[in-house]
């Protein structure tokens, strides 16, 4: 029997993970027939091929396991899977969540095989009573209007709109893309509070924070395509501050090689100001653990940096004008 729905996930290197992800799926109250599991490694990962094969033979599940030849990020992923999907109704959602029991049930009991449709559903990010800042913004995740971690569109919406844009090489404002697409081309958007997949926050190393500033690129990307909507719907750019702390900064090291210990003293006492400012913003309502907060205090000096170095890349990169 040819499936209803097609669901899609990204994956990368995630085993432990992505069965996770599996084991929800065959808990799912809808028929088994009326469903397959698409996993899109981004890149060749025979280990995950191997755990996909083996979960297959085991669990009976109806899972096929593709991979890019080359990494090129999950909205590629995405594209791929979808490509490969014989669902009318395509359900995306990542390694790193549970879908929730009655997730595709609710999925199929909105769709009523109408061509034009995109469901977004409802994110739980499970958080410690006191969360690193890292856990904190992960949580955000719960408000997002649409995420591609618990979507689901018509295969007409993909073809379409051209699926995801694979220029979003990072997991990155991808999914604000295509909700955009699909608002500017008149889409039915539905939000479906029923369609829950839980976003447990995965353990992240020292500093994340810092490797997490090349995103802000995409930024420039989104706000080229859609200014008016980016302004409107997210409207983030480097804060004041950041530019602040960098011109301090700048000021400290011109004092140091013209010899004015006034420049030293004013631009490096205002940027170390701005540093605690920054890192006491963010420690409020998280860990005070010591590492928790020797991480804070050395990523709030580095942010502003990387920050607005990788904004105005992606304004270079990208041919806008967005500072």
């Amino acid at each position: 029997m040819k499936p209803d729905i097609s669901v899609v996930i990204p994956t990368y290197k995630r085993t432990e993970l992505l069965m996770r992800c599996l084991q929800a799926l065959t808990d799912q109250t809808l028929e088994e027939a009326n469903y397959e599991v698409i996993v899109v490694s981004d890149g060749p990962d025979m280990k995950t091929r191997e755990a996909v094969q083996i979960w297959k033979e085991t669990s009976g599940q109806n899972v096929s396991f593709h991979h890019l030849e080359e990494r090129k990020g999950p909205a590629a992923a995405r594209n791929r899977g979808w490509q490969h999907a014989k669902g009318r109704l395509i359900a995306f959602t990542d390694d790193d969540c549970i879908p929730d029991a009655r997730w595709l049930e609710s999925f199929a009991e909105a769709y009523r095989y109408e061509d034009q449709l995109v469901l977004s559903g409802k994110v739980i990010v499970p958080l410690p009573e006191v969360p690193t800042d890292f856990e904190l913004n992960t949580s955000h995740l719960e408000t997002a209007e649409f995420i591609t971690a618990n979507c689901a569109c018509s295969r007409a919406v993909l073809l379409q709109t051209g699926g995801f844009d694979e220029r979003f090489a990072q997991a990155w404002r991808e999914d604000s893309d295509f909700q955009f697409r699909v608002i500017r081309e008149a889409i039915p958007l539905r939000k479906l509070d029923t369609a829950i997949v839980v976003h447990p926050v995965r353990s992240a190393q020292w500093g994340v924070s810092i490797y997490e500033q090349r995103k802000g690129m995409y930024d420039a990307l989104l706000y080229k395509k859609f200014p008016d909507f980016y302004d409107k719907r997210i409207g983030s750019r480097a804060p004041w501050n950041y530019y602040a702390m960098i011109l301090f900064f700048i000021a400290g090291i011109y004092g140091l090689l013209a010899g004015s210990a006034f420049s030293v003293a004013a631009g490096f006492g205002c940027w170390l100001l701005l540093v605690a400012e920054f890192s006491v913003r963010r420690l409020r309502n998280t860990s005070r653990s010591l590492k928790h907060v020797s991480e804070m205090l050395a990523t709030s000096a580095l942010i502003p940096f990387l920050s607005v170095y990788w904004q105005l890349y992606g304004a270079w990169k990208y041919r806008v004008l967005f500072i």
